[in-house]
């Protein structure tokens, strides 16, 4: 599949193993069966088991469930939200885009990074000092909590259903690939081992799983990077001439004149490739930007530190690994242009393909490991990379019933009165009814085009939870009906918008090319103005009693985002 083709190429790098799910992915065929990967991939399942036996010895109470009791370190969070945040298709799209399009790669994983530092400085500190369970706590800390948390819940089930979409039919694909299953038994497994993860450890067993993740993942993207730059004699230079001269030969094969087979070779160390018009780079800037910020998977992850200190330390060590892995993704793309394209057992070396049919060009990662590591390295990045669609589902998952069970069952429908034990149970049963929706929705979206599912939540993150996470912490005249309503129109307006693109009505739904009646790949720039203009308007028009008294609360709110003072501790919220 050639990725600058993609309509949305790099919002699958948020996906899990979207990546390798987009286009006609569905039609691949399965491979011989991987046994390596499968012992690798089995001692994993059951070393994060054995975790989830000890987590549950020590989830006793909501706390634990969804924060881990607040005991988790900086360090060991930044860990766990870069696992959260290092998806497979980070791993395995990212590569594949560097491999088809060369710097333009760089550029949009980059752009993943630039919504750390606001987090960082504007809400890391007051998302610990004002939470408790999830992202509405913060954000609706003064307002009525029955039409907020409504508007909260709708929010993040939205983002984290067409997440876990995307991330079933990735795990299926990439089974499908390596392991040689069905396709239904692959989307069965992961449902099944989520739900083991997330109904039994909770919060604890999900941070430790994406940890040992993290840690697993880095060191085969470091080890990786370092071979292909030890074949090169570590010079940076020398690997990047030979994928100029690679990407030369595929044009000039596919029959280009010799100028433009050396132009056509030499675009792979410039921009440009993949979003032409300014508007849709500008709008697809802006949804992976700020809707890092509104992920409600992400956001909870501030809970389980005991300060905001720690809150602090987390965003810090997120970002280092993060960054660092983005920057060994780009050597790992590299390494394919050069390893992979140019092996004949690997790839079709005349017209640059990978061998395998559709969708294997996003196994370039997993290839270059076979390539630097042999059948045993193979297996294990091929274990990692599903093993990171477990540890995100998990955290996915848990947002999603904590927005069940803490937003609408403990605070709307019992008005803040229910016990810890009822609650527990309500998130449970939650976690159930979503493990089983995901397996069923990934087996009916097997031959589908999930590509805007994954744009879909980055934009609604950016459109909806943002806006009203945002204003409702920074902005005094922030009321429950300006947020509420803006929040809504922010959601709706989204979700519009990305069915009558390009992306969706014609790629999906099959309409003629042309026929789209919004001609942009991504709403953020137009639904995200959306969603803040309609939280500062109908806040400003809102007259009533109760505006004014969340207005007054105001001050209160932003001594104990600022200070903390008030704010619970590590032990108990």
């Amino acid at each position: 599949m050639n990725i600058r083709h993609l309509t949305l190429p790099l919002a699958l790098a948020l996906a899990g193993a979207a990546h390798a799910a987009g286009g006609d992915v569905g039609e691949t065929a399965k491979q011989a069966t991987n046994w390596t990967a499968i012992v690798l991939f089995v001692a994993f399942v059951a070393g994060t088991l054995w975790i989830t036996k000890w987590a549950a010895s020590k989830t006793r109470s909501a706390s634990d469930f969804y924060t881990a009791g607040g005991g988790i370190t900086g360090f060991q969070n930044g860990l766990a939200i870069a696992g959260d945040y290092m998806s497979a298709a980070s791993f395995l799209g990212i590569s594949a885009s560097v491999m088809a399009s060369g710097y333009d790669g760089l550029i949009y994983s980059i752009g993943f990074l630039v919504g750390w530092p606001i987090l960082t400085f504007l809400l890391a500190e007051r998302l610990r000092n004002l939470g408790k369970f999830t992202f509405a706590d913060v954000a609706g800390y003064r307002f009525a909590q029955g039409p907020f948390r409504a508007f909260a819940a709708s929010g993040t089930l939205v983002v984290v259903a067409f997440y876990l979409i995307a991330q079933m039919v990735g795990a299926g694909q990439l089974i499908k690939l390596l392991f040689g299953l069905d396709y239904w038994i692959a989307v069965v497994l992961v449902g099944a081992l989520m739900m083991i993860y997330v109904l039994f450890g909770g919060m604890t067993a999900t941070t430790w799983v994406q940890i040992i993740k993290a840690c697993l993942l880095l060191a085969g993207v470091t080890f990786m990077a370092l071979m292909i730059m030890a074949h090169y004699g570590f010079s940076l230079e020398k690997l990047f001439a030979d994928g100029v001269r690679v990407k030369t030969e595929i044009a000039t094969n596919g029959g280009a004149a010799p100028d433009l087979a050396a132009k056509l070779g030499l675009s792979i160390m410039g921009p440009g490739g993949f979003i032409k018009d300014p508007i849709s780079a500008i709008s697809f800037g802006m949804a992976l930007m700020f809707g890092t910020l509104g992920l409600p998977h992400i956001l909870m992850r501030f809970f389980t530190v005991p300060d905001a200190k720690q809150a602090r330390k987390s965003v810090f060590w997120a970002t280092t690994w993060i960054g660092y892995f983005y920057i060994v993704i780009f050597i790992i793309g590299f390494g394919a242009i050069t390893m992979v394209l140019t092996n004949p057992e690997l790839a079709d070396t005349a017209k640059g393909v990978i061998k395998g049919g559709a969708g294997t060009a996003n196994m370039a990662a997993v290839l270059v490991a076979k390539s630097v590591g042999g059948d045993v390295f193979y297996g294990f990045i091929s274990a990692v990379a599903f093993a990171t669609i477990l540890a995100v589902v998990a955290g996915l998952t848990l947002s999603g019933a904590s927005a069940v069970s803490h937003d609408l069952y403990a605070t709307v429908f019992k008005h803040g009165k229910a016990d810890s034990a009822s609650e527990l149970r309500v998130s449970r049963i939650t976690t159930l009814a979503l493990g089983i929706i995901a397996v069923l929705l990934g087996i009916v979206f097997e031959k589908q085009n999930i590509a805007f599912m994954v744009s879909l939540a980055f934009a609604v993150a950016a459109s909806a939870n943002f806006p009203v996470l945002l204003l409702s912490v920074l902005w005094k005249g922030c009321t429950t009906r300006g947020a509420v309503i803006g929040g809504f129109l922010g959601l709706i307006s989204s979700v519009a918008l990305t069915i009558v693109s390009p992306s969706v009505w014609e790629a999906t739904l099959g309409y003629p090319k042309g026929s789209a009646w919004f001609p942009y790949t991504s709403p953020a720039l137009f639904s995200m103005t959306i969603g803040f203009v309609g939280v500062w308007l109908f806040s400003v028009l809102d007259k009533s009693t109760q505006a004014a008294k969340e207005r007054d609360a105001f001050a209160a709110q932003q001594v104990r985002s600022e200070t903390g003072l008030g704010a619970a501790g590590a032990s108990g919220h």
